[in-house]
């Protein structure tokens, strides 16, 4: 059976970046996503509505029958931009279910292989949102819950080998930043951002690759901001 690497949402963006970077690794990759891969062939592709339990447990028991997944990556992610008094609480309970369910369930189902092998690596992917942004507060929940689960898995699972980490990315220039933001506003982010440019894909796939690496097992329970120095000096 084959060692292998789940990747959440990772077909586009941050995701795509992820899965091609440890591909070069020389990692086995499979993603999961309901979006068709921009890159195909590259890594295994399993398409699954990840909104829906059902289909990601049975994504998640196919997976496990040849492969044994000893490193995660909750990558997958949607957000949602309003004021707390426009808050529909139905979208609230959608994005917890894509941003932040699908983490534990992912983790539930896979940390009995990292426990067989006496090895694992969990990288949670969050936001700089976890600080505080305006009209995020249910994206802002979403990833600091998965903060959370990784410092409670940090603590759980250590004894067994394995390791939880997360990433809190900066303004990486993707669909989702640009979505966000006004031709305007876009500029005026970009202009703040010390380093004096938005991140990119593999700016994230870097540090996930160096937190999933087997001589990273030191560095346990921690969040690691990538956003080029804008979670300093400032809310």
């Amino acid at each position: 059976m084959k060692d292998c690497v789940l990747v959440t949402g990772g077909s586009r963006n941050i995701g795509r970046g992820i899965c091609e970077r440890l591909t070069a690794d020389g990692h086995t990759v499979v993603q999961f996503d309901v979006l068709e891969s921009e890159n195909p062939g590259a890594v295994q592709f399993v398409h699954v509505d990840l909104s829906d339990e059902a289909a990601t447990s049975e994504a998640l028991d196919e997976l496990r029958k040849k492969n044994r997944v000893t490193r995660l990556v909750n990558n997958v992610g949607i957000s949602e931009v309003s004021a707390v008094e426009e808050t529909d609480l139905s979208t609230f309970d959608k994005v917890i279910r894509i941003n932040t369910r699908i983490a534990l369930q992912c983790a539930k189902a896979t940390v009995p292989d990292m426990k067989q092998a006496g090895f694992g690596r969990i990288v949670n992917i969050a936001s700089r949102a976890i600080v505080g942004i305006p009209n995020l507060s249910i994206y802002a929940a979403s990833k600091a819950a998965v903060v959370g689960l990784a410092k409670t898995w940090a603590m759980e699972l250590a004894p067994a080998g394995i390791t939880a980490n997360v990433i809190a990315p900066g303004p990486i220039d993707t669909d989702m930043l640009r979505g966000a933001y006004s031709k305007e506003t876009y500029e005026l982010v970009r202009r703040s951002v010390p380093v004096g440019r938005f991140g990119r894909p593999d700016d994230i796939a870097n540090a996930v690759s160096f937190l999933l690496d087997g001589r990273s097992g030191f560095v346990n329970g921690q969040v690691l901001h990538v956003c080029g120095g804008m979670s300093i000096g400032r809310a």
